[in-house]
């Protein structure tokens, strides 16, 4: 009899903050949120297109290594970092976000080196862009504690135009992703991806070319 009396409270309460409190009405209030968060934390970056928006919570360093276009979107929670110092190294960072790209919830994206996404580019939650790596593959490397070896980038990583990244995907250094290419979920991109190809797997492979 409680429980009935509870879930019948749980509804009238859900009906009556449906007309004071909506979906709608909080879904707006998000938007004017992440609109105004983005113009406090815009002069942050080297440059900060129209119309673009970054959604709250977002974790950034060396803003100022880095570009966006306009009317892009970065989700909630992303993590954005160009290091030009770590440790004794210093580096020349560069990251640059073209226009209309879409980039999803918990995106981690972080350079030494350089990391170019072009125009209409779409991707899922939970990506991970990386031109880096702490140390080297070699005895010499190993034998250091992980979190102090040197950050080591082999090459930077070119993403073309119209390619489409789905969800926890994870792009290593020196790594080129061809125009209009789609990157399957939870995939590892390890080497270069023609334009125009569907790849998978771990390590990413191309299973059709789209014609």
């Amino acid at each position: 009899m409680f429980k009935k009396v509870i879930n019948v409270f749980c509804c009238c309460v859900g009906v009556i903050g449906s007309y004071v409190y909506s979906y709608r009405f909080n879904y707006n209030l998000k938007l004017l949120f992440n609109k105004i968060y983005s113009v406090w934390i815009s002069d942050m970056f080297k440059s900060f297109g129209k119309d673009s928006v970054v959604q709250q919570r977002m974790h950034l360093l060396g803003g100022n290594f880095i570009t966006i276009g306009n009317k892009t979107s970065i989700g909630t929670c992303a993590v954005l970092t160009a290091w030009d110092k770590y440790g004794l190294d210093t580096f020349s960072p560069e990251i640059i976000i073209g226009n209309n790209v879409s980039i999803g919830d918990d995106c981690h994206i972080t350079a030494i080196n350089r990391i170019e996404i072009g125009n209409n580019v779409l991707t899922g939650k939970k990506i991970t862009i990386t031109d880096n790596a702490h140390g080297e593959s070699n005895i010499k490397s190993i034998s250091i504690p992980p979190l102090l070896r040197p950050l080591h980038s082999s090459g930077p990583v070119f993403i073309g135009d119209g390619v489409w990244i789905g969800d926890k995907v994870t792009i290593l250094a020196n790594v080129r992703i061809g125009k209009n290419a789609i990157i399957g979920s939870n995939a590892v991109v390890t080497k270069d991806i023609p334009a125009n190809c569907i790849a998978v797997g771990i390590p990413a492979k191309v299973i059709k070319l789209i014609e």
